[in-house]
């Protein structure tokens, strides 16, 4: 579904991303992990549309979206959730969800809608309340509802785990493992090595812009260098 190849990029005199390769089958999740400062956000956005490579090539099935603006890539089926969340705090929850629908017509929606309340009941009980007043965990549900309103077919998180408590972590992440069951693509960028690896069929891991290792989870979860560096054993 979507190849990255050769692709690098950097901010002022920073290299980001130094000739990152990886390929991501249709149906997968994938996840990236690696520390702060890796390059796992700016690939995500580099896929996305929101930061331009100085070199290399994306792939979304079969198609170059490199030079391509970060609306239409999402009008192609890419949806990113950003670290942060960046929900619209002054807005209601509906009208959050009814933002991340826009490409779509209107009478779509309710039943967009039906399908992420299956997901995260409590957005529904939060419909009319402003998005700011929500706790960190159902924010970024309510960021995942508003990515899932596109109908993508991939789907990137970055950091969907962050300063979320742990019961509501685990709820997000059956979530994300629903969302996948349903036949959409998932990428994840995640800190949290042990719940990333957990809930991914592969994983690549970056260090200064670079990957260093790439294979299945389970293995990785297995290596030692991974377990030393991001899994503290």
């Amino acid at each position: 579904m979507l190849e990255l190849r050769n692709l690098s990029c950097r901010y002022g005199a920073v290299q980001a991303l130094s000739n990152i390769d990886f390929k991501i089958g249709a149906g997968e999740i994938v996840t990236l992990i690696g520390a702060n400062g890796a390059g796992k956000s700016t690939t995500l956005k580099s896929i996305a549309g929101l930061v331009h490579p100085e070199a290399g090539d994306i792939v979304f099935e079969g198609r170059s979206i490199l030079r391509g603006h970060a609306h239409k890539i999402a009008a192609q089926g890419i949806a990113l959730v950003p670290e942060g969340r960046a929900i619209f705090a002054n807005l209601t929850v509906r009208e959050n969800l009814d933002m991340g629908g826009y490409l779509r017509p209107a009478r779509e929606h309710g039943a967009s809608f039906e399908e992420i309340f299956a997901l995260f009941p409590r957005l529904k009980e939060r419909l009319t309340q402003n998005a700011g007043t929500l706790s960190g965990g159902e924010q970024q549900m309510l960021a995942i509802g508003r990515a899932l309103m596109a109908k993508p077919r991939l789907l990137l998180l970055d950091e969907p785990s962050l300063g979320i408590a742990p019961l509501l972590v685990k709820t997000i992440y059956e979530g994300i493992d629903a969302i996948n069951r349903a036949g959409v693509t998932v990428v994840v960028v995640e800190q949290n090595a042990h719940l990333a690896l957990k809930h991914s069929r592969r994983a690549y891991v970056l260090e200064t812009g670079r990957i260093v290792m790439e294979g299945p989870s389970a293995e990785l979860a297995q290596d030692e260098r991974v377990k030393g560096a991001y899994l503290g054993e």
